[in-house]
C-alpha cells in the first residue's frame, strides 16, 4: 500500500495504482493511523514526513518527495532506518527559472501596480511611471545549482551583470566571477536566491547582510521563505533602506492577513507557483511515481532520483 499525504497527477498515480492500493490521507499532518500494510508514503510541499509518523508503518520500504526541496522530511531518520528518499532534482529548474525572471521583471518595471492602475481607469497616472531596466544591473545569484545556473544565463540575456557567491571553503565550477556572499551582497542591484534550507542557509540573509546592500537594491526568493529573516525585511522596506523584494516563498505560508509584506507597494509575491506549470507537474509526478514502483517492484530506480 502506498500512502499520499497529497494528491499528484491523475497519470501518475495510475502508475501507482497498477502496483499498490493506495491510502489517501485526509490531512497531510494529520495523524495516520498505524498500518503493517503501508510500503510508501509519498508527499509534496505540505506534507510532513517524520520520525513519528514513520513509526506508525513497521514495513515502509521508501519515501517519495514530489518535488526537489527536502525539508519537510526527516531524511536523517531515514537514512538511519535505511529507507531510500525518492525525489526529483533539476526536473523544475527550467520553470521556477522563468518565474524568477518574471518576478524580477515585475518588480523592476512596476507591473503589477500599472496593470492595477489601467484596469481601474487610471490611464492618466502614466505620466507618474518610474521603473528601472535590467540591462547593465548587477545581478547576484546565491545558490549556483541547477535554478541558479539557469537564472544567470537567462540574466545574462537580458544584458545583466552576473556575480555568483562563492561557498565558503568549497570550489565551484562557473563562468561567471565569483565574491564572498558579503561582498556581492555589496555589488549586487538585484540578489536572488537559489539554495536549499538546512541549518547553515536558514537566515542566510538577515539585518547585517541587507545593512550592506545598496538602499535601491531588490531581493528576489524562489527558494525557501526561511532563508531570510522577514522581520529584518519588513524593516529595511519600510525604512527605505531596500529597493525592493519579489518571492514565491515566505517562511510562514499563507502569510497572517496582518502582514507588512502585503501591504507593501515594492513587493511582490506569488503563492508559492513557480513549479507549478501543468508540463513540469506533469513530468515531476510521473518522474516520482516511476521511481518509486521500480523500488517497490525490487528494480533499480534512477540513480539520482535517490537523495544520498
Amino acid at each position: 500500500m502506498i500512502l499520499l499525504l497529497e494528491n499528484m497527477h491523475p497519470e501518475a498515480e495510475a502508475l501507482l495504482e497498477r502496483c499498490e492500493p493506495l491510502l489517501r490521507a485526509a490531512d497531510p499532518n494529520g495523524p495516520q493511523a498505524p498500518s503493517s500494510d503501508v510500503r510508501a508514503i509519498l508527499t509534496r510541499g505540505r506534507g510532513w514526513i517524520t520520525k513519528t509518523l514513520m513509526d506508525s508503518f513497521p514495513h515502509l520500504r521508501l519515501i517519495g518527495r514530489v518535488g526537489v526541496g527536502l525539508d519537510n522530511l526527516d531524511t536523517k531518520e531515514a537514512a538511519r532506518r535505511n529507507i531510500p528518499v525518492i525525489f526529483a532534482p533539476g526536473l523544475n529548474a527550467r520553470t521556477v527559472a522563468e518565474h524568477t525572471l518574471a518576478l524580477m521583471l515585475d518588480l523592476m518595471r512596476r507591473i503589477t501596480p500599472w496593470v492595477n492602475a489601467s484596469a481601474e481607469g487610471r490611464w492618466e497616472d502614466r505620466g507618474q511611471y518610474q521603473g528601472a531596466e535590467l540591462a547593465g544591473l548587477t545581478l547576484g545569484v546565491v545558490g549556483y545549482g541547477n535554478i541558479g545556473r539557469r537564472v544567470a544565463r537567462l540574466a545574462n540575456a537580458f544584458e545583466m551583470k552576473v556575480v555568483v557567491a562563492a561557498r565558503s571553503g568549497k570550489a565551484i565550477e562557473c563562468e561567471y566571477p565569483t565574491l564572498p556572499l558579503e561582498d556581492l551582497l555589496s555589488a549586487a542591484d538585484v540578489v536572488t536566491l537559489h539554495l536549499p534550507l538546512t541549518n547553515e542557509t536558514k537566515g542566510i540573509i538577515g539585518k547585517d547582510q541587507i545593512a550592506r546592500m545598496k538602499p535601491t537594491a531588490c531581493i528576489v526568493n524562489t527558494a525557501r521563505g526561511a532563508h531570510i529573516d522577514q522581520a529584518a525585511l519588513c524593516a529595511s522596506l519600510l525604512a527605505d533602506r531596500l529597493g525592493g523584494f519579489a518571492a514565491d516563498v515566505l517562511e510562514v505560508e499563507p502569510p497572517s492577513a496582518d502582514d507588512p509584506l502585503l501591504r507593501c507597494p515594492r513587493v511582490v509575491l506569488t503563492p508559492h507557483i513557480s513549479a507549478l506549470t501543468s508540463t513540469t507537474y506533469r513530468q515531476t509526478c510521473i518522474f516520482i511515481a516511476e521511481n518509486v514502483v521500480a523500488v517497490l517492484e525490487g528494480r533499480s530506480p534512477v540513480v539520482r532520483s535517490v537523495f544520498r
